[in-house]
């Protein structure tokens, strides 16, 4: 009896060899045997998709990971095209180091990872350090309060001074953003605190009146730390520091004054204060002071671009346009700091907190 052989036609003979083959995909990692290294390029075994090269730019950039490797060890490669002319896949070993670097990065972030990094230098913008063999940068603002620069001048010379105290010294930072593409990473310690605080927030609302003491200045506001809770520090914000206007927070507060606040806000771990709310409003009864075209002596506080600020007593303050005297200069020329003049009231607002005077003539 003879037995037929079904011949196996040449596509079903390639459908079932290319079965068993790996697509291959650009920019994707791919693990390589090396095979050989010359002077200008290096060979690698990458199984059944074929031979893989590095050579050109991609050799130089990767000279010192090529050096180290020796004939027979696998390490990662990025593909950068998948058949040259030559018919080989090329590679690169610096960008496939980057890859994996990145890689490790955005595992870092999705699980929240907390880890001591050590500062290698510093700007006025914040401090240099590096996360998985990659450059990382921990902003001013993303400080724990801390270690927050207190400078009242915003002087950028002093936040800089500020900031290379912590040059070698290891801190504990999360990630918080990074865009491979534009090689950028950012790093956070203040979340760290501002989780650790959560908890013990818990237990204060918005309307709460606080005990506690002024740990800080800066140009935008003060710091006030909880006397129960010396962890807990909250931001009075230049605004509400008091009712009149505040050119500079030092005028009202200063390092180790004993103040009560009253709670604003408590949001992500961050504490909004008030020592305004707790102060009585001066504008309540304002109108029934002080009344349209009237006369009244006042001194001038301050001068700004758009006009003066004149302290009626020492809680009231008016202000008269520039316009009225036609120029910053004129008006310069006209009125001086601490100066006592006499001036009409041309409206009063108590709901806006507002008087526009003009200067008698």
């Amino acid at each position: 009896m003879n037995i037929v052989k079904k011949s196996i036609s040449p596509l079903a003979q390639f459908l079932k060899q290319s079965s068993s083959l790996v697509i291959l995909k650009e920019n994707e990692l791919i693990e390589g045997t090396l095979l050989e290294k010359g002077k200008k390029a290096a060979y690698f075994d990458l199984g059944a998709s074929g031979t893989g090269i590095v050579y050109g730019l991609e050799y130089m950039n990767a000279s010192n990971v090529i050096k180290k490797l020796t004939v027979g060890e696998k390490t990662s490669a990025k593909i950068v095209e998948i058949e040259n002319e030559q018919g080989y896949i090329e590679l690169s070993l610096a960008e496939a180091g980057a890859q994996k670097n990145w890689e490790a990065v955005k595992e870092l972030k999705e699980k929240g990872e907390i880890m001591s990094v050590k500062i290698i230098g510093a700007n006025s913008g914040g401090l240099l350090t590096e996360v998985s063999g990659l450059k990382a940068f921990l902003p001013v603002s993303q400080l724990s309060p801390d270690h927050y620069p207190r400078v009242t001048d915003s002087d950028r010379m002093k936040i800089l001074e500020a900031l290379k105290k912590f040059v070698g010294e290891e801190l504990k930072v999360k990630v918080i953003d990074f865009k491979p593409r534009a090689n950028k990473l950012i790093v956070s310690e203040r979340e760290i605190a501002e989780e650790n605080n959560k908890e013990t927030l818990e237990k204060y609302n918005a309307g709460d009146v606080i005990d506690g003491i002024i740990s800080g200045v800066a140009d935008f506001g003060a710091f006030m730390r909880f006397a129960d809770n010396p962890q807990i520090e909250g931001l009075i914000h230049i605004s509400e520091l008091d009712h009149r206007l505040i050119e500079n927070p030092k005028e009202v507060a200063k390092i180790g004054d004993v103040v009560k606040a009253k709670v604003l806000e408590i949001k992500e771990g961050k504490v909004s204060l008030s020592l305004k709310a707790l102060k009585p409003d001066p504008w309540t009864d304002v109108e029934g002071k002080y009344k349209a075209g009237t006369e009244v002596k006042g001194t001038i506080a301050r001068l700004n671009p758009f006009g003066a600020f004149v302290a009626l007593d020492p809680e009231i303050q008016g202000l008269i346009h520039v316009s009225e005297f036609g120029s910053i200069e004129e008006m310069k020329s006209k009125l001086e700091v601490g100066g006592a003049y006499s001036f009409t009231i041309e409206l009063v607002k108590a709901s806006e907190k507002r008087i526009i005077l003009k200067l008698k003539k």
